[in-house]
């Protein structure tokens, strides 16, 4: 079973920074591929960040200059830093997870959620 567990939203200030963080538990295979997405208030999810089994890694254009993506595959955590955080960064942010599973198949996965606000 597949779990991700996200952790690090807050309520911060325009300009600041938040380091948020996801857990993966079960099967590597079937956590190969994590990213992170958002959906903010009225809005559709979106992609933010991209880190592939492989080693690559990609970031939406909207944010590149401002957020990176990173894991720790050894202890299977992914990460997203923000920095110069604006208020339509407001969302809440999920770790996703896709890879192979035990029938072979590719599966898809959610966290929770984890909220950032931006304030003023």
């Amino acid at each position: 079973q597949v779990r991700l567990v996200e952790s690090g939203g807050n309520l911060v200030h325009t300009g600041g920074s938040l380091r948020l963080s996801c857990a993966a538990s079960g099967r590597d295979s079937s956590t190969a591929d994590m990213a992170w997405y958002r959906r903010a208030p009225g809005k559709e999810r979106e992609v933010v960040a991209e880190a592939a089994g492989d080693g690559r890694t990609t970031v939406a254009s909207s944010v590149q200059d401002r957020f990176a993506i990173s894991r720790d595959y050894k202890n299977k955590l992914l990460f997203l830093q923000m920095n110069n955080l604006k208020f339509e960064d407001t969302a809440v942010y999920y770790c996703h997870a896709a890879g192979r599973g035990e029938d072979g198949l590719r599966h898809s996965y959610w966290g929770q959620g984890t909220q950032v606000t931006v304030s003023s």
